[in-house]
């Protein structure tokens, strides 16, 4: 069975007034003194208004949802002691002036992209999916692209940006879509094809390291894993669990698909973009483009249409009946995105979006 690693990056708030607060680092060093010397789950990101951890790989499901609230429990706590929450959101409903984190990395970002740096306060959700060589990982990649988007549609929570309703679902992925080096791939073929694009684009300059070679989907650099990186960081674990199932599940449909021979659809980069500008914009209340045929149909079938191509992976691994329960429900009571925009409405207040949704992030750790 494939092991399973999940990472997110969770926003830091003030509990009264809803607005970001740049504490990273005293999270950071509050949780280094408890470990001492243990693995720290927590790590540093762009901004210092937001804190990321990262599973260990887990086989099974269950493992890892337990994870999942333990470490956001844990950030809720170490967010505490440094006088703040924190809230699951992909972006700050509030106004927020970001602060970059130390480091020379960063400086050196800041200084090569400006305002595309300086406003990429987003917190995503990315899953990791181990691999048995670099050749199927690539195999994978290329048989994944048209499901990425509904992915995104799934996960969809950022509505808000700046104090304003940006009119998306998921507003984090377009903010997101800035760098140079982000969204869709092509079909690679081979695991020598991908790794010289990728020395390609490391060699033009523009990127200070392969790091910083942000796809939808890669190889990651560090870890004999498939890295999946679409998704908004989910304000329901649930959720994140689910978007963990089936992207497992598309990992070893793709590899079964690649060992029979199966090519991988043709649909180009263009269509692709088009199919996770859609899912962005609308998430689970309209139309997403169907991953078959790249035609706009409701989003429900869309959904179940996943569901159903990695149905049978599912079933290998025990995650069917789980992963439908959790579907079901977002289908019927929308993503994160509809979440806080039914808070807005009940409520009339931005503060109240922020505020409640801390609690309710707070609410799932227990």
């Amino acid at each position: 069975m494939r092991s399973v690693g999940v990472e997110e990056e969770l926003l830091l708030v003030d509990a009264e007034t809803g607005e970001p607060r740049a504490v990273s680092a005293a999270v950071l060093d509050t949780a280094a003194r408890e470990t001492a010397g243990e693995e720290n789950v927590f790590e540093s990101e762009l901004q210092r208004e937001q804190v990321e951890f990262a599973t260990l790989p887990q086989t099974r499901m269950e493992e890892l949802a337990a994870e999942i609230r333990r470490n956001r429990a844990e950030a809720a706590r170490h967010a505490g002691d440094a006088g703040a929450v924190v809230a699951a959101l992909a972006t700050s409903p509030l106004p927020v002036s970001p602060s970059i984190a130390v480091g020379r990395r960063y400086h050196w970002m800041a200084e090569r992209f400006g305002l595309t740096l300086q406003e990429q306060l987003s917190c995503g959700c990315h899953v990791h999916v181990s691999v048995d060589s670099d050749e199927e990982g690539v195999a994978v990649l290329d048989r994944i692209r048209p499901w990425l988007a509904v992915l995104l549609a799934l996960s969809a929570n950022s509505p808000f940006w700046q104090g304003q309703d940006s009119c998306y679902s998921s507003y984090r992925s377009r903010v997101w879509g800035r760098w140079p080096s982000a969204g869709p791939t092509g079909i690679f073929g081979s695991a020598a094809r991908y790794h010289q694009q990728v020395r390609d684009m490391v060699g033009t300059g523009v990127l200070r390291d392969e790091g910083m070679v942000y796809f939808d989907a890669r190889l990651s650099h560090r870890y004999p894993t498939v890295e999946i990186r679409v998704a908004d960081v989910c304000l329901d674990p649930d959720a994140t669990v689910l978007h963990a199932i089936l992207v497992r599940g598309l990992v070893e449909t793709a590899v079964r698909q690649w060992r029979a021979g199966e090519p991988p659809a043709r649909h180009g980069e263009s269509v692709l973009r088009l199919a996770a500008w859609q899912a962005a914009r609308y998430g689970l209340q309209a139309r997403l483009l169907h991953p078959a045929t790249m035609r706009p149909a409701p989003a429900g079938p869309v959904v179940r249409a996943l569901f159903d191509h990695v149905r049978d992976a599912l079933d290998d691994h025990g995650d069917t009946q789980p992963a439908q329960d959790v579907l079901e429900r977002l289908l019927r009571g929308g993503n994160g995105a509809a979440v806080q925009r039914a808070i807005l409405e009940r409520s009339g207040s931005m503060r109240n979006v922020v505020t409640e949704c801390a609690r309710l992030t707070h609410g799932s750790c227990a």
